[in-house]
């Protein structure tokens, strides 16, 4: 009875959604980074100035096509089985950097965002972590098919969460850190290496693959 061919190792495009460079959320990025290399994953850690853009300009695409910074995000992208962004949160929402990338990436054909794994995660100095913000953001992922992961971890009261070695302080929150990375990681080898299943990701009771709610974001 014909097998699977077993893939080599899950690869994992990781990276904080904001600039500064001494973002919390970078620094729960390269945490979650180590919790995914440590499962023997391929990581791929990556921060938001790694890929420079302008604000999207349709007049500029027309003339000039998407910008460098686009199309190396889209190639880390597609090189990689899933991606994990640590956002911060802007007024309750996504910061524009991060939400300008989307929209620019989302504009290479074929679309890249589609069918992919994501993992959200986010720190804040309020007492809610983040998470707001993370609702948001999976609004536009979601529309353009990636599949986000339902669990979403969010760290509260970021400058002081983070212990000398990098990890949480908080040993119930690096607990449950854990537990989110591990799921989501089953979830995207499961996806990855039993290609014999078939890949269905429905959005509303009754959608088939086939429906036009689900075709919307390959064109």
């Amino acid at each position: 009875m014909p097998t699977d061919t077993v893939p080599g190792p899950l690869r994992v495009l990781v990276f904080g959604g904001a600039l500064r460079a001494d973002s919390t959320n970078s620094r729960l990025a390269a945490l979650v980074a180590r919790l995914i290399s440590d499962t023997g994953a391929t990581v791929d850690l990556a921060g938001m100035r790694d890929f420079g853009m302008p604000m999207y300009d349709g007049d500029a695409e027309a003339a000039e096509g998407l910008p460098p910074g686009a199309l190396a995000l889209r190639d880390r992208i597609d090189r990689n089985d899933a991606f994990v962004i640590s956002s911060p949160e802007y007024n309750a929402s996504v910061p524009g950097v991060l939400k300008n990338a989307i929209d620019w990436v989302s504009r290479v054909r074929p679309q890249p965002f589609k069918t992919k794994h994501a993992l959200l995660v986010s720190a804040s100095p309020s007492l809610i972590g983040g998470n707001r913000g993370l609702w948001a953001l999976r609004v536009p992922l979601e529309h353009l098919g990636t599949r986000v992961y339902p669990d979403m971890f969010s760290l509260p009261n970021s400058y002081q969460a983070f212990a000398e070695d990098g990890t949480l302080a908080d040993t119930g929150l690096q607990h449950r850190l854990g537990e989110t990375v591990s799921g989501f990681l089953s979830l995207v080898e499961a996806d990855a290496r039993y290609v014999c299943l078939e890949r269905r990701w429905y959005e509303f009771l009754g959608d088939r693959t086939e429906a036009a709610i689900t075709q919307r974001a390959e064109a």
